[in-house]
């Protein structure tokens, strides 16, 4: 939309001074909503989910089901050319970023890729020096870099076809995830308290064993 991205922050950044010191009203109000709008899915996020690491048994249901009705509403607004499209979608990014910010120890940012492609030089550099390599962080940023990528080779396509309505297919699969997490820390909530209930009786048998 405009030839602009929603998700990195500091090219906004630099076009929201570059509007300001230029005195154009218009523009600078656009990249302040657009900054205004992701930082307030990530608000969203750390109310809802109340962490930044990883966690099963966080509410992620709650948060991705939010992620994907704000695509949703995107899609119809961008397809008529209003900007409200742009700060839905990019709330929604504000909110994926924050979801899982820390795991393993590994600072995780979803929507842009400069600190994984940083630990990858920075990999780089210790092994040309003969130092240890986290094996770890070096698949997971590998990882994320071919997810990224794809995604994009894969929303480059789809657009040709679909135009903005390819933000439905984002929109499908976090909702899906959202459904499965949901069905997923219900099924292990009640596995927990049937083996609670069980080791219950157990207890409460031996001690009638013992009078």
């Amino acid at each position: 939309f405009d030839h602009q991205t929603v998700t990195h922050l500091t090219g906004t950044t630099s076009m929201l001074a570059a509007a300001l010191a230029r005195l154009d009203k218009g523009a600078t109000l656009h990249f302040a909503a657009i900054l205004l709008s992701f930082f307030t899915g990530t608000v969203l996020s750390g109310y809802i989910i109340q962490d930044t690491a990883f966690r099963l048994g966080r509410r992620y249901s709650a948060a991705l089901l939010i992620e994907s009705a704000l695509l949703c509403v995107a899609v119809p607004l961008l397809t008529v050319n209003k900007e409200w499209g742009i700060y839905f979608t990019s709330c929604a990014c504000g909110l994926q970023n924050a979801m899982v910010t820390t795991y393993s120890g590994t600072v995780i940012r979803t929507t842009h890729l400069s600190g994984m492609f940083t630990d990858l030089g920075i990999f780089l550099g210790h092994a040309i020096r003969g130092l240890p390599v986290d094996r770890h962080r070096l698949r997971l940023s590998l990882l994320i870099i071919s997810a990224f990528f794809s995604g994009g080779v894969v929303g480059a396509i789809l657009f040709r076809a679909l135009e903005y309505a390819t933000l439905y297919v984002p929109a499908i699969i976090v909702g899906s995830i959202a459904v499965i997490y949901a069905l997923y820390f219900f099924y292990q909530k009640r596995t927990t308290r049937s083996c609670d209930k069980n080791n219950g009786q157990t207890n409460q048998e031996a001690i009638q064993q013992s009078i």
